[in-house]
This record gives C-alpha cells, sequence and structure tokens, in this order.
C-alpha cells in the first residue's frame, strides 16, 4: 500500500544513517529490502518525526543526518532499565548471533542518564555465571521476529526445517505461538506435511518466507501453545533432567529410541540422549532395554539405579539374563 510506513524498517532506516553517513539511495534500499521510492517515503517520515534527514546528489551524495543531531536521551525510570539491562544480560550466556546483545546493551547503555548507566557497568562488571547445563543453539532473531509476526497477523508462512538427523525439509506452517522453554525457542502451528498440530525448534528453520496462500487456519479454541511444547517433550519427561552417551550410531539408536522420547545429537563419542525422567529405576531399565553401551553424564542418581539394576541382571545371568554391556559415570 502505498502509504504503508513500516515502522521498524523506518527505525532501521535511522540506525543505518547514524552507522553510515552519506549512504546511498540503493544501499539504503537493499538494506532495508525495499525499493528506492520507499526509501525517500521513509526519509520524510523521518523528517515529519523531526528527524532532519538530507539528500544530496552526485557521485559523492546521499542520505545522511546533521553531524550534531543527537538522538534524546531514553526515557526509562530506574526500574525501567534495570529490567531492560537484565533482559540483555540474561541472554548473553546462550550465544545469541553477530553480537546482537552486547552491541544493544552497549547502545542502550549510552543513551540512559549517567548515575544509571554507571549502575549499569557495575552490574556488568561483577556480574558472573555459572556455565549453562548444555549447549544451546541460538535462534535466527529475523526468523524468531517473523514467526512472531505471521502468529499475530494469522498468515501462513513457507520454512525449511532442519531435523534433529541433519536431513532439511520444506513445509508450510501456520504458526500459533512462540514458547521459551529452558533456553531454547520453540514455535507451534499447523503443519501441512503433518496436516496436524505440531512443535519446531526456531533454531532449526533455516529460512523463512510467505506461503503461496497466505491465509492460515485459526488455532483451536483454548489452544495453549505452552501445553502444546509440553506435551511434545516426551512421555518420559519428569522432574529429573538426563543426559547420557549412548556409544552407537545414531541411525541404531533412532531405530530404538522414538523423537517424542529423547533428544538424540551425533557426538565424536557416540549420540548424545538428552531427555527427563520422573522415576531414576523406570529409566534405569527403559537404557537398559536399548542395549547397548552406555556413559551417563547426568544425574549421580542415576548412575547407581543402573548400578543397582546391572547387579542384579549380573546375578541372573546364568539363568539367562541379559546384560546391558558396560555402563559408566561421569
Amino acid at each position: 500500500m502505498p502509504n504503508e510506513r513500516p515502522t521498524s524498517r523506518v527505525l532501521a532506516m535511522l540506525e543505518l544513517l547514524q552507522d553510515r553517513p552519506g549512504i546511498s539511495g540503493r544501499d539504503l534500499a537493499q538494506r532495508l529490502g525495499v525499493g528506492e521510492r520507499t526509501v525517500r517515503r521513509y526519509a520524510a517520515h523521518l523528517t515529519d518525526l523531526g528527524i532532519p534527514v538530507s539528500a544530496e546528489r552526485g557521485r559523492y551524495g546521499g542520505y545522511r543526518l546533521p553531524p550534531t543531531f543527537r538522538l534524546p536521551p531514553l526515557a526509562l525510570t530506574d526500574k525501567e532499565a534495570a529490567a531492560v539491562v537484565l533482559g540483555l544480560l540474561s541472554g548473553l550466556p546462550h550465544g545469541l548471533p553477530d553480537g546482537s546483545a552486547e552491541s544493544a546493551l552497549a547502545k542502550v547503555n549510552r543513551v540512559l542518564p549517567k548515575p544509571v548507566a554507571d549502575q549499569v557497568t557495575a552490574l556488568r562488571d561483577t556480574l558472573t555465571r555459572t556455565p549453562p547445563p548444555d549447549e544451546t543453539a541460538a535462534p535466527d532473531p529475523r526468523i524468531a521476529l517473523d514467526l512472531a509476526t505471521a502468529a499475530r497477523d494469522r498468515r501462513r508462512v513457507r520454512i525449511a526445517y532442519q531435523s534433529w538427523r541433519g536431513e532439511t525439509s520444506a513445509r508450510d506452517l501456520d504458526p500459533y505461538g512462540l514458547v521459551l522453554h529452558g533456553s531454547r525457542w520453540y514455535v507451534t502451528g499447523l503443519d501441512s506435511r503433518r496436516a496436524g498440530i505440531r512443535v519446531f525448534r526456531v533454531d532449526r528453520v533455516r529460512s523463512l518466507q510467505p506461503a503461496a496462500d497466505p491465509r492460515a487456519t485459526e488455532p483451536p479454541p483454548g489452544y495453549d501453545p505452552a501445553a502444546q511444547l509440553t506435551a511434545a517433550l516426551g512421555e518420559v519427561a519428569g522432574r529429573h533432567r538426563v543426559r547420557v552417551l549412548l556409544h552407537t550410531t545414531l541411525e541404531q539408536a533412532a531405530r530404538r529410541i522414538p523423537p517424542a522420547a529423547a533428544t538424540l545429537v551425533q557426538t565424536a563419542g557416540g549420540v548424545l540422549l538428552e531427555t527427563r525422567a520422573e522415576r531414576f529405576g523406570t529409566m534405569a531399565g527403559y537404557l537398559a532395554g536399548l542395549g547397548c553401551p552406555l556413559t551417563v553424564h547426568h544425574p549421580a542418581e542415576l548412575r547407581e539405579a543402573l548400578a543397582r539394576l546391572s547387579d542384579r541382571l549380573a546375578s541372573s545371568a546364568a539363568s539367562g539374563g541379559r546384560d546391558m554391556g558396560p555402563v559408566r559415570g561421569r
């Protein structure tokens, strides 16, 4: 629509003008994904907002802000500033791509009132963190935002999704909502390939674009994305996190362990199994039934349960009991 002025792109143009004075209209159009006529309209919109954007023609021309122009200080109360900073700092351990959390924190700090900025610096300098429980792949922020927008606007999207096996497939998705669980982002929605509601990890979405038919279905009445995720995390879900290294191949492990029961990741030493358990004895029996050597990384209680089970199996080996293979702890 000719009068449309997407706020996010206008703000992105302002950021580019601050970082690259004299940037050409062609470069702005390419970076913003719009035409040069739209760039001129965005420049006029910024001028209407009191931000003087000048455009100069010629070889050394381009769009720029006056050298003395500065954005007004960010109007945040002390509590609001603390909330923003704590949110950014909490994202730093999870490897957000391209240093986005660090750069955002630096920009926020530059426009804060000096007393609050000093406190932010003190927090940053004195804050320490324990190591994350496991490695977490951060989602592409652009894809996460596009999924959220599509869910809000009820628009169908076409995604390329990489499974835990490393296979990439394309599908249409009607996103219903995003869920942050632990340190991982998930999106729930109607999957065209399965003709049912499914859960996808956002960090495994490799690309996203509008679907051929953008009209999305409505979620079922009372639909709860978080409840959908909880149900999809596996039948063996429980209070205790379990991490076990299976000394076998990914193909063999996948034949015995359904995707809903656990996450399987190929590593140099074997297949890392991650799941949750309610009772260690039950989980020990489940692992013994896989019939392959294994190393328990976490928790210690599971190692003890496996040791007890191994002792019982060893005592009954003469009568036809089976051996699960060597069980090690770490």
